[in-house]
């Protein structure tokens, strides 16, 4: 995985190069980063040069507020929480259970963004800060091809790196004084620990088989998910 310098966004990566079953996943088709509404001119510059569609799994409230305009790629919204953000705060949810209600009420939402993906088109998944959606999503569009499980755990595990640390000590003041009685919601807004992803993914193995199981069980055909191989893996040479 690459990490790339895209003017006025946070947490922006390439995962190109890890490695994959019958090669590594090809650089360039698969990009994700936290929310967009702050890139600056050059940063717009970069993800036109970069990108051809935009996955936006942010819910109605939030692209409201902080609303992207990047002119040229494709841009699909794809809300995967049903209900907003703040609830899963209000009711403390871990990430743990908060990932596992993402599979289990979001799935023709997560297929529709892994049939994007594809494609093969240079793709672009981001939410907010790029963390959960966007690791859930990534994790298993990685998974369902083959990836290595922990360059796809360690990719996930990255994201908590790449978070401003003022950003961090002010979302984290605010949900203590708002939310002093809970349990996980620093948390939940500002860690990605690989055991959290490890556990997803056995969870998956468990339910569903594999993360290609998951996909086949919530709509996703054979052929699409050769056609996200072929998009996504670059076989060995």
């Amino acid at each position: 995985m690459t990490i790339l310098e895209v003017d006025g966004v946070p947490n922006v990566r390439d995962v190109g190069g890890m490695p994959a079953a019958g090669g590594r996943i090809r650089a360039g088709v698969l990009l994700r980063s936290g929310q967009l509404s702050g890139a600056t001119s050059a940063g717009v510059a970069t993800l036109r040069d970069r990108v051809a569609h935009i996955v936006d799994l942010r819910d109605g409230e939030e692209v409201a507020a902080e609303p992207t305009e990047v002119d040229g790629p494709d841009t699909t919204h794809l809300p995967l929480f049903l209900g907003s953000v703040r609830s899963f705060f209000e009711s403390d949810t871990s990430l743990d259970d908060l990932y596992l209600h993402l599979l289990e009420e979001s799935g023709e939402r997560l297929v529709a963004a892994v049939r994007i993906i594809a494609e093969g088109k240079p793709t672009l998944v981001h939410c907010t800060v790029g963390k959960d959606r966007t690791g859930v999503t990534v994790a298993l569009a990685l998974s369902a091809v083959g990836a290595d499980r922990e360059a796809v755990i360690a990719d996930y595990a990255l994201t908590e790196s790449q978070l401003p640390p003022e950003r961090n000590r002010r979302i984290a003041a605010y949900l203590r004084q708002s939310h002093p009685e809970a349990v996980h919601a620093v948390a939940l807004a500002t860690e990605s620990p690989a055991p959290v992803m490890r556990r997803l993914l056995e969870v998956i193995d468990e339910r569903w088989g594999s993360a290609a199981g998951y996909l086949r069980a919530q709509g996703m055909t054979e052929s699409e998910l050769r056609a996200l191989t072929d998009a996504l893996v670059e076989p060995a040479t």
